[in-house]
């Protein structure tokens, strides 16, 4: 069976390597051949967060490089690059299957028989809108599914920009001062809105029930048949749907807005792609149960799967985590300047280390007054939302920036979180989200802004499980409320302290903390 020769090989390959490399690779690639062989679907969880260097890879080329059969890898452009110019030359070496491999937007031919790496745009684009470009039945695998939600809300997002109003214009010629008058009235009940962090608002009833009269008046007819632009079609169709998140994005400086519309849920239009082939998702950390099923019902994968969960080393990967007590609750008054105390001594204990510290702040108002006040104790070492850096940097940063710019930074030693990465009920697509779950009367918090805040911060703190480094949790809500456990948990492997001594500053296994 194809499962007892790709053990063999990798086997051998990683013997022959004589490096050390990640310890589930041979139980995973017999997981993903067999999966192969039996046309079933699988969902991995590899333990900690998939990213360009994903440890696991090998794991799932080896099955599809000796597979004889046509498969497909989804996976962002630069993983792909990472395959095609680190891991297949080196498995081309060992493994003496010529399969050829292509990247391509489609499917390259009736007969093609290889491998096809395409982006997670194209695939997801083609199944969604049925556009034919890749046929069912080819097994598939897609790489990085930690951000696959994020990757199909933007699939089922339509935008309008201030060219797309010209386009519309130019579309229905006869129409043109109502449209004009139309994009004027709403540009000024828009930035009436008061200003937020976000600069995001749900479009309210008033201006919906404006751009409903708008879809009627160039509705064709057969006076008057221009047809719409499809930007336009479409968010016309979608406005008139009841489960749609529609909201606006503005630029104070331009006065300049765009137009959104999305579902508020995903699972829906992704539950009927997952029969059209066997699929073996691969992602870093989904949700703390091995079965998924929160992370499923999101994705609408509700068919009968193979569900595994790799647990992480707890030597190799284990962190330092640092949990004082006493610190006021976020929504205090007293809470900025709390943690301020903390990030001073934690900062001028760590200066016997040398390397890159980062301090990660939701608050946007808050990310700044830090910032500012860091900048003037510490100097230029302190930088706000920056990539150059000195070798002995403090690098102030909200949770998008440090998830975006991670993987081309340097581990951090110290890595200081002021709040759990709780989605804001402030932020307007948040608030929308919510809504949605109330409606249905379903546990808003568990389903949705929990398993959320859990996913960002098990990304956040991979890089630091690479040099054993510290993490310094200052949001006391995990000590005293319920959902704690469910945070040390994703956070484990952890020896725990809730004081600062120089030994923090030492190898973790020479540490006799809890675990």
């Amino acid at each position: 069976m194809i499962e007892v020769e790709v053990h063999q090989q990798l086997r051998a390959f990683l013997r022959e390597q004589g490096e050390p490399y990640w310890a589930h690779h041979l139980t995973m690639a017999r997981l993903v051949a067999r999966a192969l062989r039996l046309g079933r679907s699988a969902l991995i969880q590899t333990g900690a967060p998939s990213g360009y260097h994903g440890r696991y890879r090998l794991s799932y080329l080896v099955p599809i490089l000796m597979w004889q059969e046509p498969v497909i890898v989804v996976a962002s452009e630069q993983v792909q690059q990472r395959i095609l110019l680190v891991e297949i030359p080196r498995l081309r070496q060992w493994i003496s299957h010529p399969k050829p491999i292509q990247t391509s937007d489609r499917w390259i031919a009736p007969d093609y028989r290889g491998i096809v790496l395409t982006t997670p745009e194209a695939w997801l684009s083609d199944r969604i809108h049925h556009q034919g470009r890749f046929p069912a039945g080819i097994p598939t695998i897609i790489d990085g599914v930690d951000d696959f939600e994020a990757w199909t809300r933007e699939r089922l997002t339509t935008h309008l920009h201030a060219a797309d109003w010209e386009a519309l214009m130019l579309a229905c010629p006869s129409h043109q001062e109502t449209i004009r008058d139309v994009r004027i009235q709403l540009t000024r009940t828009i930035f009436q809105h008061p200003a937020n962090p976000y600069e995001c608002y749900l479009i309210e009833q008033s201006e919906r029930e404006v751009l409903q009269t708008l879809q009627r008046t160039l509705h064709p007819t057969p006076s008057d048949p221009n047809p719409l632009p499809q930007s336009w079609k479409t968010f016309f169709e979608r406005l008139e749907l009841k489960d749609e998140l529609v909201w606006t994005t503005i630029a104070r400086q331009s006065g300049q807005f765009v137009l959104h519309c999305a579902p508020v849920e995903i699972a829906s239009a992704l539950k009927p792609i997952w029969s059209q082939q066997s699929t073996v998702l691969i992602g870093g950390a989904l949700d703390l149960e091995p079965e998924a099923t929160i992370y499923r019902d999101r994705i609408g994968l509700t068919d009968d799967l193979t569900c595994l969960k790799f647990a992480l080393d707890r030597q190799d990967d284990v962190i330092q985590l640092y949990q004082p007590e006493g610190i006021p609750m976020p929504n205090t008054p007293q809470f900025q300047e709390a943690i301020l105390r903390e990030l001073r001594s934690l900062l001028t204990a760590s200066t016997s280390v040398q390397g890159l510290s980062v301090i990660l702040i939701g608050d946007t108002p808050l990310k700044a007054q830090v910032g500012s006040i860091l900048a003037s104790e510490f100097g230029s070492r302190v930088q706000v939302e920056r990539t150059c850096l000195d070798d002995n940097g403090i690098l102030i940063a909200g949770w998008e920036f440090w998830r975006a710019h991670q993987s081309v930074l340097p581990a951090p030693h110290v890595l200081a979180i002021a709040t759990l990465p709780i989605p804001s009920l402030e932020h307007p697509l948040v608030a929308g989200r919510v809504a949605h779950y109330k409606q249905l009367r379903q546990d808003w918090f568990r389903l949705y802004l929990l398993p959320d805040a859990l996913s960002e911060l098990q990304r956040a703190v991979a890089p630091v499980r690479d040099c054993q480094g510290i993490v310094a949790l200052l949001d006391t809500r995990v000590i005293h409320r319920t959902y704690g456990t469910q945070v040390l948990a994703a956070l484990s492997p952890l020896a725990r302290t809730s004081y600062l001594d120089p030994s923090l500053f030492t190898p973790a296994s020479t540490h006799p903390w809890e675990d």
